[in-house]
């Protein structure tokens, strides 16, 4: 009978570590890599930097807000697509890890110093940007999980203002993150 107890409590014990029941959850994240295709279906992208920030609530529903640049290829780090994303998502109840999805909606110019007498922002106007997402985390300590991000994100309408012609910067940014809870 007390070797049941003990397994029993031990069980138990594992389990409870591994659900989440704190009350909000600050989470924070870098960009470790980004993917952009170009008209041809070559990778044109060469890196991104920025962050990701979150808010959960006690129910599993959280609030995000992306910010990331991806530099373009063979513009010596000069032209970048600049995105930023608000962010809707709701942590799974899976036991163990956290597993989150989420959808988000924003914008995408391109970024980069003046050409031709001009910056990006009088060449292009501001083009709509949408994101759906995944995260998965793992606990490192009983306040703390490491986790990691894939976004994909659509923006296929960045118009170049003299002709109208709309550029597509759809692509994917994964990333790194760490939760505090508390």
């Amino acid at each position: 009978m007390k070797k049941i107890i003990l397994t029993v409590f031990a069980a138990t014990s594992l389990l409870l570590y591994s659900t989440p029941s704190f009350a909000i959850s600050l989470s924070v994240g870098v960009p470790i890599g980004a993917s952009i295709k170009g008209d041809d279906g070559s990778e044109v992208a060469d890196g991104a930097s920025g962050y990701f920030l979150g808010v959960q609530l006690p129910f599993g529903l959280g609030l995000g807000m992306d910010s990331h640049k991806t530099t373009i290829k063979d513009t010596d780090g000069k032209l970048k697509v600049a995105t930023s994303m608000y962010n809707l998502y709701y942590q799974l109840p899976v036991p163990v890890v956290s597993l989150i999805l989420g959808l988000g909606v924003g914008s995408s110019n391109f970024d980069c110093p003046d050409q031709g007498g001009g910056t990006c922002a009088e060449q292009h106007d501001k083009g709509a940007a949408t994101q759906w997402y995944t995260s998965i985390g793992m606990p490192i300590l009983p306040l703390f999980d490491i986790h990691l991000s894939y976004r994909s994100i659509t923006s296929k309408n960045i118009t170049q203002k003299s002709n109208k012609e709309k550029s597509d910067v759809s692509g994917t940014v994964t990333g790194i993150g760490l939760a505090f809870n508390f």
